[in-house]
């Protein structure tokens, strides 16, 4: 099934694993079977060696000086995150057997050429990456399915990405909006910028979400998100560079109720009395006789009222039923039926 097919089913739900696996290949498994069982969709891992990512220099342009990672020398700091390549044909294989799909974001042409190697069906592009436009064409050239994260990308910088994998013949598109903070914070997320990228952009729309709790992920939902990526780590007191910000299973077995929860909450439009209404539909207001009439006796709006509950004529009626004569002796606390007045006699 293609990725778009997928994203009009349901809310497609990413589990990244990233460095989550804390250079343990049974942990990598065991993470994605964590993520199964939490209700993922897909398991999401990265493809890069700190020699794809950067050189290793000692120089302050590659000192991290801030933030989650400060203190790190990119390069030590991509050692110790990145995925062995010879691990990711077994947890594809693994991924396969959880019932996940699987998903990798390469860093660079040899990354590409390595998971066409292992036969991926789709790829993700991470906002760091939005702006090689070498490597987006490169990528966008393979025909497949392309999820791409904006974070702290221009309206012209998103556009330019775009029209590199479009420009391909690979109109497949999924784009994520993203705030690249780890982790980020909620009230800075801004995430109705998700639905005007859909706007500009005609594509499937989602967000990559690097916040703490499921509150942006919900969110995002509620305002059209097809996709939602999460970090997710088996117990966040194992360390490794991502642990601070990702959930636990619980915590994301938790996210993936609300969400599915939410769709079932945002349903489709519709009108009139849901079954769950039907039953106090009897308590909306009607019309009652409130003095006792006898037959041939006028209508009033001494003898009857607009109340509660629901078994008489609707209030719509009232102004014409002034007036008309009672073909029925009418005893107080009687909804009025169509048949119970008339014309008086000239």
């Amino acid at each position: 099934m293609h990725l778009y097919e997928r994203l009009k089913e349901r809310v497609y739900i990413i589990a990244e694993m990233s460095a989550n696996h804390a250079g343990s290949l049974e942990r990598a498994k065991e993470l994605i079977r964590a993520a199964g069982e939490a209700g993922a969709d897909c398991i999401k891992i990265q493809t890069y060696t700190a020699d794809t990512m950067t050189i290793d220099c000692g120089n302050p342009y590659f000192q991290i000086t801030d933030g989650t990672w400060k203190g790190e020398n990119l390069y030590g700091l991509y050692e110790k995150a990145y995925t062995p390549w010879e691990w990711q044909a077994e947890l594809k294989n693994e991924a396969k057997q959880a019932g996940l799909d699987f998903l990798s974001t390469p860093f660079d042409r040899t990354a590409v050429d390595f998971l066409e190697g292992l036969g991926v069906e789709f790829y993700k592009i991470a906002s760091f990456e939005l702006v090689d436009l070498p490597l987006i064409e490169y990528i966008a050239s393979k025909k497949k399915p392309i999820i791409l994260s904006t974070g702290m990308a221009s309206l012209s910088e998103i556009d330019e990405a775009v029209q590199a994998i479009r420009g391909n013949g690979n109109p497949e598109l999924a784009l994520l909006h993203c705030a690249s903070a780890y982790p980020a914070v909620t009230d800075e997320m801004n995430v109705k910028t998700m639905q005007n990228m859909e706007e500009t952009f005609g594509t499937p729309v989602g967000l990559s979400d690097h916040s703490m709790g499921s509150v942006g992920a919900v969110t995002a939902v509620a305002l059209g998100a097809r996709i939602i990526e999460k970090h997710i780590c088996l117990d966040r007191r194992i360390q490794n560079p991502d642990s601070s910000f990702s959930m636990n299973p619980a915590e994301f077995k938790q996210m993936a109720a609300d969400i599915r929860q939410a769709e079932k909450a945002i349903g489709r439009v519709r009108y009139g009395a849901a079954e769950q209404e039907k039953p106090n539909l009897i308590f909306r207001r009607s019309i009652f006789c409130v003095a006792d009439i006898k037959k041939g006796e006028r209508i009033t709006e001494e003898n009857i009222r607009v109340i509660r509950p629901g078994y008489g004529m609707a209030p719509k009626f009232y102004k014409h039923l002034i007036g008309r004569v009672a073909l029925c002796d009418i005893p107080r606390g009687t909804p009025l039926l169509s048949g119970m007045a008339g014309n008086p006699k000239p």
